[in-house]
């Protein structure tokens, strides 16, 4: 028999009583220290207590002893002056200038600095200190971005813009109560917190009505049971009283206790997970998504098979795992205060995991005591980021070695055996397991058929978002990769899936609506609107939005009215953003409100200058209220802001064509293909100008340049044909629709083309 777990008592303390305050008010960790001693010893110390601090000559490790570093073609100085810190590097105009370092940000791997601007911007300098030893290549200056070519102060990363900003970017998961108080008008911060650091009340919430009950608590011996009847706290822990024990039988673990909330895990993922915040008041205790905005497997963040590629702090990956699915928690493996693993090595899994059937080379086939034999070299592997902080990715996996042959996933063999290829690691699994489940199916194929574009992924897909075995995160994922191919006979499936348990699954259902007519967006979104979960309510509010230029009853425009509110208050809190300010110019030209959108493009420009979405959506607004001229304007600031950006000069082209600039539409529509070689459709529409100018020739090599980098390119194909058919020649026509057939062979266009084709007298002139 395993032996019990510690039982792990989170809380979070709320009045509920005449005897204590109204309302929640945060008293400082040094309040709680007097009665949670072992806690505070353990928690100082931590990289908790350490996330944030003054610049001072206990908390700055970086050595500031007149030394330079050199990065970017820049030699930055950092030195002492007058008893403060310093740095000499490039600002916001590339000219060289004196900071003085205001405040440490982390400790170990690796040491930030923030630097006070103008307005109360905080900003993170690019040049950080290496804090591991120097044995392990530590003690040293290096830029968090060496491999960014011809990085200079214009650069989005540079450490003075907007992406490097803390009071947006990092100050939520680094001091407690943080308040950001941003004003739009005057793009100012007025940050405040309540300690600086991550403290008790970060996660056990304010402690007012705790401390009061503890001040006149009848004896302090009583149990966090007595407290919590007593309706003074609400209780994230472990309280159904479940253990993890190795069932006899199986010889697994297995919780006594089936779990049957996340509370805690949520907890943790409001700091350990890539989200955005969607709402200011965090009130513990609540689902994540009420108050922040998961990333799913974007292809920028995940591998299609959902192991970490890009930075997403560990909550994104945990909730794909089978620890996760069977009730694991955080706490099961980490202690909460110190941070610390429960026991090193092996010894962690061995906790659950049976160490005479798993820690044995019967198991994992390396010499014992060695790295390969460490179980999270296989099931956790590490990447690097922020050049040397190395993250385990907490999917917690078996290597799959086939994936990496079929859908170019890493595995964790490869990963230490660099030398060998995919095939001699899926030979080597094979053999050592020869009859494992893990084999074959994997939501992973979906998504990679998805994202090389695939034309028939759309039923793995589905079935995929219907499987509730599977991670909820990749069933999400694939309902937005199916939105992108939606088709009518999925609609049944999406009804359900609306009412889906987990909400990352409804939210992604109600952006597929975005797909279909009106009256199917109100039959299946309305009830959305009143999802308890805020996500799902925010996507419900953008999809029917529009709704309130129609004749609707009081009853149902009073809800949407007030939900609209609700979705605006969500953009403001990120109104620092252009992208929040463009939320809400989409909003209020859905609304018929062009003023107000023309307002909220422009505020979005004004934070950045460079967000190419602003001025194409602001030229589109002036498209619609017939201000084509003034559209033009705006796509060539925009194309003076940014000039290799693809998506400007394609929304020109378009432009061009409504106005009869045939000329200068082929020049836009060529330049956005050859800047974006990737984007088929900028070429099939530059095409589509070539046609209209009556450069056929030059219109078929596109065509046939779409259809060889796209061969499932159902457009450019027909386009293609009739062109053939126009000029006689059948023989190319039916060439074309060969083509397309094999790669399309159910699609009802090509069917009614090929129809077309076998009769002569419905083939268009």
């Amino acid at each position: 028999m395993l032996s019990s777990f510690l039982l792990i008592v989170l809380v979070v303390l709320v009045p509920t009583t005449t005897a204590f305050a109204s309302t929640p008010e945060y008293v400082g960790s040094k309040q709680c220290a007097s009665c949670h001693e072992n806690e505070m010893k353990d928690w100082q110390g931590s990289h908790h207590d350490l996330a944030m601090a003054e610049a001072t000559e206990d908390t700055v490790l970086g050595d500031f002893d007149d030394v330079e570093f050199t990065a970017h073609g820049v030699t930055s100085r950092f030195f002492r002056k007058d008893g403060k810190f310093f740095v000499r590097t490039d600002g916001p105009d590339g000219t060289l200038q004196d900071y003085p370092i205001r405040y440490t940000f982390g400790w170990y791997p690796l040491q930030q600095y923030l630097i006070e601007f103008p307005r109360g911007h905080f900003q993170s300098l690019g040049l950080a200190w290496d804090s591991r030893p120097a044995e392990q290549d530590g003690q040293r200056w290096f830029h968090l971005y060496p491999n960014e070519e011809g990085m200079d102060h214009t650069d989005p990363l540079h450490w003075t813009s907007r992406e490097q900003t803390w009071n947006y970017q990092c100050a939520e998961c680094h001091s407690t109560n943080l308040q950001k108080n941003y004003d739009l008008a005057s793009d100012s911060y007025k940050t405040s917190w309540n300690e600086i650091n991550v403290a008790c009340e970060a996660c056990h919430g304010p402690g007012s009505a705790h401390l009061a009950w503890a001040e006149q608590a009848e004896t302090v011996s009583e149990t966090a049971e007595t407290v919590k009847n007593k309706g003074l706290v609400v209780d994230l822990a472990d309280s159904d009283g479940g253990q993890w024990v190795i069932d006899e039988k199986t010889g697994e673990p297995r919780r006594t206790t089936p779990r049957l909330q996340h509370t805690k895990i949520e907890l943790c993922a409001r700091c350990h997970s890539r989200r955005g915040q969607i709402w200011q008041d965090y009130t513990f205790g609540k689902p994540l998504l009420d108050t922040h905005r998961l990333a799913l497997l974007d292809e920028r963040l995940y591998f299609p098979d959902g192991q970490i590629k890009d930075e997403v702090y560990v909550y994104g990956s945990f909730i794909q795992s089978k620890m996760y699915m069977a009730g694991v928690t955080c706490s099961d493996c980490h202690e909460p205060h110190s941070l610390k693993l429960r026991a090193e090595g092996n010894a962690i899994c061995a906790r659950c995991h049976l160490p005479s059937r798993y820690d044995t080379p019967v198991h994992h086939h390396h010499e014992q005591d060695t790295p390969g034999a460490a179980c999270t070299s296989c099931h956790m592997p590490e990447r690097p980021y922020m050049v040397n902080d190395y993250r385990a990715d907490h999917s917690m996996r078996v290597p799959r070695p086939d994936l990496t042959l079929s859908i170019d996933s890493p595995n964790a063999c490869n990963a230490c055996h660099t030398d060998q290829t995919p095939q001699w690691a899926q030979a080597a699994v094979s053999e050592w397991y020869p009859d494992s489940d893990y084999r074959g199916k994997h939501f992973g194929y979906a998504l990679h058929a998805a994202r090389t574009d695939d034309p028939n992924v759309g039923i793995s897909l589905l079935a995929v978002a219907e499987d509730k075995t599977q991670p909820g995160i990749a069933r999400a994922t694939a309902l937005d990769h199916l939105a992108e191919r939606p088709r009518g006979e999925y609609l049944p499936a999406i009804s359900k899936l609306l009412q889906d348990d987990d909400p990352l699954v409804r939210s992604a259902a109600v952006r597929f609506l975005e797909q279909t007519d009106v009256r199917t967006q109100v039959d299946q979104g309305w009830l959305m609107l009143e999802d308890p979960v805020r996500t799902v309510r925010l996507d419900a509010i953008s999809l029917l939005a529009p709704l309130t230029r129609q004749r609707l009853p009081e009853k149902y425009r009073t809800q949407l009215e007030e939900r609209i509110e609700e979705y605006k208050t969500a953009q403001l809190v990120n109104a620092e953003r252009p992208e929040a300010n463009l939320n809400l110019g989409v909003l209020a030209a859905n609304l018929g409100q062009p003023v107000e959108a023309e307002a909220a493009y422009n505020r979005a420009l004004r934070l950045d200058p460079s967000f190419t979405p602003a001025y194409i959506n602001l030229a589109d607004l002036y498209r619609q209220t017939g201000r084509d001229a003034d559209g033009e304007q705006v796509l060539r600031q925009g194309i003076t802001a940014t000039p290799q950006n693809p998506d400007l000069y394609f929304s020109l082209g378009l432009l061009q064509v409504r106005s009869e600039q045939l000329d200068g539409a082929i020049d836009s529509l060529s330049q956005a293909a050859e800047l974006a070689p990737e984007q088929t459709h900028y070429l099939y529409v530059y095409a589509l100008a070539l046609d209209k100018a009556g450069k056929h020739e030059k219109t078929i090599q596109t065509l046939q340049t779409v259809l060889d980098r796209e061969p499932a390119h159902r457009d450019a194909a027909i386009t293609l044909a009739n062109i053939h058919l126009q000029r006689s020649d059948e023989d190319s026509a039916r060439k074309v629709l060969d083509e397309i057939k094999q790669q399309l062979p159910q699609d009802p266009q090509i069917q009614a083309f090929e129809q077309q084709l076998s009769n002569p007298t419905g083939r268009p002139q």
